[in-house]
């Protein structure tokens, strides 16, 4: 079989799954490449790559979008990567940033601003703002670093009971079904051994990767998460006139 090109994201949160994938057999069938979530989006709409842990956004632009794993970058609460970060309330702020790296997390922050804050505020890709939003590795140590952190997976529980699911293992066409089972089985072995991946990590004063890895994320796609992707996607096309920052994903 020709190898599949798989795009992984190249965020702290991903550790696990390239650590499972490079301690299985499966890595004798694919061509991994590790990606900002805008990209990893990018090459699975153009064709470049044909599975990717893709940004939920995506599922909207990727043509017969297949999800293949009961994996994902999830949470139930608060994610501590994905934050909109001000020195005001968020009552009083008038504008605010989008981050160029991740699409989802940019409607997240819009729809919990029209649907949950009830806020309308100018929308810029670039520039000053009173307030911006954040991801991945980026966000690390900073949340105490301004007066105002609005953790976005956090706000969406409030918002709606529902867990969240930033991105999940997506094929832009269909794979052999043995193939997916041994990548499955490879992400499974990775969420296993997660304590050894923390281990590797070089230590931080300001942030905590045991508690990030073990307890913030929640690497399994189950029901619950399906219906909170399904409903964001509803209330994210319902949104008008997204601004995208530098039209990534």
């Amino acid at each position: 079989m020709e190898k599949v090109k798989v795009s992984a994201v190249s965020y702290t949160n991903t550790l696990p799954f390239i650590y499972g994938l490079q301690h299985s057999d499966v890595m004798q069938h694919i061509d991994l490449a590790l990606d900002v979530p805008s990209e990893c989006a990018h090459k699975l709409i153009d064709g470049r790559a044909d599975l990717g842990i893709v940004p939920v956004a995506a599922l909207l632009d990727i043509p017969r979008p297949h999800v293949v794993s009961d994996f994902c970058l999830g949470a139930s609460g608060p994610v501590n990567s994905v934050f909109i970060f001000s020195e005001l309330p968020i009552e009083e702020i008038r504008s605010i940033r989008l981050d160029a790296q991740s699409r989802t997390s940019n409607g997240l922050a819009q729809v919990l601003l029209r649907y949950y804050w009830e806020r309308e505020v100018l929308v810029v890709d670039q520039g000053a703002a009173d307030a911006y939003v954040e991801i991945g590795d980026r966000t690390f140590g900073k949340k105490n670093l301004h007066p105002y952190a609005y953790d976005l997976s956090l706000y969406w529980e409030k918002f709606t009971g529902l867990p969240f699911a930033f991105a999940v293992w997506t094929a832009n066409r269909t794979l052999p079904d043995s193939f997916i089972q041994l990548f499955n089985q490879a992400l499974a072995y990775g969420v296993d051994h997660r304590e050894t991946v923390i281990d590797r990590l070089p230590p931080r004063l300001d942030f905590d990767y045991r508690q990030y890895l073990m307890e913030c994320i929640d690497y399994q796609y189950d029901q619950a998460k399906n219906e909170a992707v399904t409903l964001y996607l509803k209330l994210l096309k319902s949104l008008k006139n997204i601004p995208v920052a530098n039209k990534t994903i």
